[in-house]
């Protein structure tokens, strides 16, 4: 069956504006949202780029069935890998379980802000791509953002 998606471009809308589009977004049927996570706009004249994870919290109390997602989130240059794990979880617990990790290797327009990317870009990928196992188990710890599980 097809679905229908709101995407709240962050580097192009002022935050109190995606919380009240997500809103909309809901009320008239959209079957999830993904969000951007952008630290700078595509272009100067945009403006800002708000954190996506404030936004999502945001979302995650002004909504109440709108699935949210992440489009791409980067766990290697601009975040740590465990900060994207508390951040994903503590917005799977504000949402009750609505919340899905979108990840990807990024681009640098928006990743180099902590340092240089370019030719390493994809090469810590391989890290966070295998599936995270709960301690002591051989099976993939659960999906869910509200639970994590550790690798060793």
């Amino acid at each position: 069956m097809t679905q229908f998606g709101y995407t709240a471009m962050g580097e192009q809308t002022p935050a109190r504006q995606l919380i009240t589009d997500l809103v909309a977004a809901e009320a008239v049927g959209f079957d999830f949202s993904v969000m951007s996570d952008h630290y700078f706009p595509w272009l100067e004249e945009q403006g800002h780029s708000p954190n996506a994870w404030a936004v999502l919290g945001a979302a995650a109390q002004a909504t109440e069935r709108l699935p949210l997602m992440t489009f791409v989130t980067c766990p290697m240059f601009r975040y740590h890998p465990a900060v994207v794990a508390q951040q994903a979880a503590t917005v799977g617990v504000l949402s009750g379980g609505r919340f899905t990790l979108g990840l990807g290797a990024g681009e640098n327009l928006n990743e180099h802000i902590t340092g240089p990317a370019g030719r390493l870009r994809g090469s810590g990928t391989s890290a966070w791509r295998k599936p995270s196992r709960s301690s002591g188990s051989s099976s993939p710890a659960s999906t869910s953002a509200t639970r994590t599980g550790t690798s060793r």
